[in-house]
């Protein structure tokens, strides 16, 4: 494609080669240029990326364009030919559970037998093939050029996460959703963000620019659901546990094993618990409803379906011990996660092992402590991903939330590993210990370091050592 139909209307300046130039492949990496490929140097990011034009044609750049972060994911669009447009993609946004319910509609979806491709905190999927992901909403260039391998390999349906980081830095504009599915918003990415209205306004932005033909289906029982949706276009789909709603959900019965649920008054037995994955699973069954699958298919394929990796993964151990590995990492979702395993077994002690990200909002951390003081029989608090910050000043942080009567319930414990031991091995007998923070990853962030952590192996040492 030449250089001038991939900028024509937009507000990008080519600083480098001619209009008139054939361009194989794009990048926003000057590392990564190729002979034949463009270098589009976004500027208005805390790096201009003007200053690697030179470098970029060093490595056979054909030619360099200036441009904002939304020509970037407009340029990139048009590269690929808008694959977007070419797939039914369905977005989800809101503070927790968007990792669980676009995994669960991809799963679904390839249980009903199409092709699907998946973008996610986890992982991104084309078709049955997975690549690691380092963001939860990557960036332009990657998103579409993944969308387009999707519609190479037949895939008709896409699911992806979309943070509100994402949605400010225009990562998705361009792209020409289905369907847009609001969860929650709860206290997150205020060291980005500033202030919670200007979370949310990120998130309403998402709703805003949907298109008539699309699906907005909203979480009502969150008192942002519909301001979410009060400039929308698309056409409006609502969703509750509480009230009456297009789509409700309500809990029968529930377990360890998992949950008796009653979706639009039609009972359907889930392994998943809790009852924030009962509104997980109302947003997948709503979705595939607004995408064309029949309630009957979709409730027999939701009784199949497990939960992604990290989220409420369970651990059977000796001495009656079940260790529970979740991602909770905010305030609300670590209350969902604790409230949730003392409804499932109220008679077992529960205990909670948690931490709290360096570099990102430090406002959460005394309020995790408060929620784990109020739900939990005992706490260890320790190290998550420090990342360039002292792990003992963000325990420091999290600790100022306990109240002065909650010490004898409190251990600190800087060092994760020795963490998890020491809260399974002094366990009292038919324990419950709660893993919060880490989920799906296998590594943690100490300092500049990146080095190999992985819960479900550390738990399984540690059996081993009752066991001798």
């Amino acid at each position: 494609m030449r250089l001038k139909e991939l900028i024509k209307g937009l507000d990008a300046e080519v600083i480098r080669g001619s209009g008139d130039c054939e361009v194989n492949a794009i990048f926003n990496d000057s590392r990564r240029v190729i002979p034949g490929s463009l270098f589009i140097a976004v500027n208005g990011c805390a790096v201009d990326g003007r200053q690697f034009a030179d470098a970029a044609m060093a490595n056979g750049a054909a030619a360099v364009v200036s441009a904002g972060r939304r020509d970037l994911a407009l340029i990139a669009d048009r590269f690929y030919d808008h694959p977007s447009g070419k797939l039914k993609l369905a977005g989800i946004t809101g503070t927790n559970g968007k990792t669980t319910t676009v995994t669960l509609l991809y799963n679904l979806f390839r249980n009903l037998g199409y092709e699907c491709g998946l973008l996610s905190t986890i992982a991104n999927y084309v078709g049955e093939k997975r690549m690691e992901t380092a963001n939860t909403t990557a960036d332009p260039i990657t998103i579409n050029s993944l969308m387009s391998e999707m519609v190479e390999c037949g895939c008709e349906f896409c699911f992806m996460e979309v943070s509100s980081i994402g949605i400010e830095q225009d990562r998705v504009a361009g792209l020409e959703f289905s369907a847009g599915i609001f969860s929650n918003l709860t206290h997150d990415h205020l060291d980005y963000h500033g202030t919670f209205a200007e979370y949310l306004r990120c998130k309403k932005l998402f709703f805003d620019n949907l298109p008539a033909t699309a699906s907005a289906i909203i979480n009502i029982d969150d008192r942002n659901g519909s301001v979410m949706v009060q400039n929308t276009a698309a056409r409006v789909v609502t969703c509750s546990c509480r009230s009456g709603a297009d789509h409700t959900c309500r809990i029968v019965e529930e377990g360890f094993e998992g949950m008796l649920l009653k979706l639009d008054g039609t009972e359907v037995w889930t392994r998943l618990i809790g009852s924030h994955n009962a509104y997980n699973i109302l947003a997948v069954y709503s979705t595939a409803l607004c995408l064309g699958a029949s309630k009957d298919e979709v409730l027999l394929a939701v009784s199949n379906l497990q939960s992604a990796p990290g989220r409420l993964e369970t651990l059977r151990g000796p001495r009656d011990l079940s260790v529970v590995i979740d991602y909770a990492h905010t305030p609300d979702a670590l209350e969902n996660v604790l409230v949730t395993l003392r409804d499932v077994a109220p008679e077992r002690k529960l205990i909670c092992l948690f931490g709290c990200g360096g570099d990102r909002d430090k406002t959460k951390r005394p309020e995790m402590a408060e929620v784990a003081e109020r739900l939990a029989d005992s706490i260890f608090v320790t190290s998550d991903n420090s990342r360039t910050e002292r792990t003992e000043d963000i325990m420091d942080d999290i600790c100022k939330g306990f109240s002065t009567g909650s010490a004898s319930r409190v251990i600190r414990i800087s060092d994760r590993r020795e963490a998890i031991r020491a809260a399974i091995l002094t366990a009292p007998e038919g324990s419950t210990i709660l893993l919060a923070g880490k989920g799906h990853e296998t590594y943690q962030i100490i300092g500049s370091q990146t080095n190999h952590f992985d819960e479900r192996e550390i738990v399984e040492q540690t059996f081993k050592q009752i066991d001798l």
